[in-house]
């Protein structure tokens, strides 16, 4: 996992017909996801799963309105992608059932 202060330094995101159409297909809008990564309580895994051409993070988060979000990102040119981004299962929550 990357040092927090890593994502902090990062300029922006980098947003294309590609990404925002693929998270659209889950109902969820561009400004959710910036929203998660102005949230405090991030919390940040490496998958290694997805990582075989370049590195790729999960993400839970919350966007403002309380709306909890699984994010998948890379990083490219200094910049968070979005690969996904969805709402998090119950197993995600810590939910029982």
């Amino acid at each position: 996992m990357p040092k927090a202060t890593a994502f902090s330094k990062l300029e922006g995101f980098e947003w294309d017909g590609a990404n925002l159409e693929h998270i659209a297909k889950h109902n969820v809008k561009y400004s959710e996801c910036e929203q998660v990564f102005q949230n405090e309580q991030l919390v940040i895994f490496f998958d290694k799963e997805h990582s075989k051409i370049e590195k790729r993070y999960k993400i839970y988060g919350e966007s403002s309105t309380g709306r909890r979000l699984a994010i998948a990102i890379t990083v490219r040119k200094n910049k968070i992608r979005v690969v996904t981004a969805r709402n998090q299962s119950r197993k995600e929550r810590g939910e029982n059932k």
